[in-house]
């Protein structure tokens, strides 16, 4: 045998002693990493399966509470939806409460939605999105159902030049305005409105209907 043979064949015997101490001593790490690793995505599987499931689930009973409200069944739409305000998951919780005020708006019963409005508005842990729709929905029922100060108590925050649903807010006040009998508040928001050159084509529409139509009465509502 050559020297080279003998030093490769006894580092090759040292390589293969290395392997052995350190299978020895990784080896147990090594295989529970894995089997974590495995049980970690079955448990991922699992749970993506359970939420799927649920959201299925979910989505079907808010489908339901709609046909029944369809169907004019108020009590039971909202029963319904109730059930799926405690154990929906993702947002149906929050577009329960909603579609359940709607319901209730539909119904006539202004009272009692413009409450469910208000309980999402000044729920902290609701979306934004979600808290101003409610401020909108509410401030509009009361457009008809209350004064202008609780309107503006909804909606005014929301007229700001930065708000993406200022278009909506001051349509809504100006509206609650001109009912109230305050013709230059009213005119001033639809003008606004009008000088606004995001504002969706349908609400400039109206707001320059209105504008002329107070311009035209030169007097109150």
């Amino acid at each position: 045998m050559s020297d080279d043979s003998f030093i490769r064949e006894v580092n090759e015997e040292l390589r293969q002693d290395q392997l052995k101490s350190l299978w020895k001593r990784f080896g147990p790490v090594v295989i529970g990493g894995a089997a974590l690793i495995v049980l970690g995505t079955a448990a991922y599987v699992a749970y993506e399966s359970w939420t799927t499931s649920r959201a299925n689930q979910a989505g079907d009973q808010f489908a339901q509470a709609l046909d029944l409200a369809a169907q004019g069944k108020t009590e039971e739409a909202v029963a319904k939806l109730d059930e799926l305000r405690q154990g929906g998951v993702s947002t149906y919780p929050m577009l329960a409460r909603m579609r359940e005020a709607t319901i209730l708006a539909d119904a006539g019963k202004a009272a009692e939605a413009i409450a469910a409005f208000d309980e999402v508005a000044n729920d902290s842990s609701a979306p934004g999105v979600f808290r101003d729709m409610a401020r909108l929905r509410a401030g509009m029922l009361l457009v008809d159902n209350g004064t202008y100060a609780d309107v503006a108590a909804r909606v005014e925050s929301m007229t700001a030049d930065s708000n993406p649903m200022r278009h909506s807010a001051r349509e809504i006040l100006a509206l609650a305005a001109w009912k109230d009998g305050n013709r230059e508040t009213a005119l001033s928001l639809f003008e606004q409105i009008l000088n606004d050159s995001e504002a969706p084509a349908g609400v400039r529409e109206r707001a320059e209907m209105m504008a002329e139509l107070i311009s035209g009465t030169g007097s109150g509502s």
